[in-house]
């Protein structure tokens, strides 16, 4: 039971420090995209989704889900959801936000 709380509360940190930093400005886009490369892309090359086609991080896809923010895009790299494992106890917080800057600013920019 304190396993579980401790990882509540060390969530709730991560997603703190993800949610109100400032996006673009503590972001590292260069470190994000190596986040990416690293951990995400064996799933999501090019912005794809290999394992459920329909969720991928293509700008309009985000759109639709509700997933078009920084901020969002981090709290599924955080926690995960269905088939997507949580990332919280393999990246610190400043990944997760380099990454989830990373994801959107290449969904803006058409995965190119």
């Amino acid at each position: 039971m304190l396993k579980k709380f401790m990882a509540a509360v060390l969530s709730a940190i991560l997603l703190v420090g993800v949610l109100f930093t400032t996006p673009g400005l503590a972001a590292n886009l260069e470190n994000g995209k190596q986040v990416f490369a690293a951990t995400c892309s064996g799933c999501h090359a090019n912005g794809g989704n290999i394992v459920r086609r329909n969720k991928t991080l293509k700008l309009k896809a985000l759109e639709q889900n509700g997933y078009a923010t920084v901020a969002a895009i981090a709290q599924i790299a955080l926690n995960g959801k269905n088939n997507m494992p949580g990332y919280k106890t393999k990246l610190t917080a400043a990944q997760i936000e380099d990454v989830s800057a990373y994801v959107l600013d290449q969904a803006k920019k058409g995965w190119k």
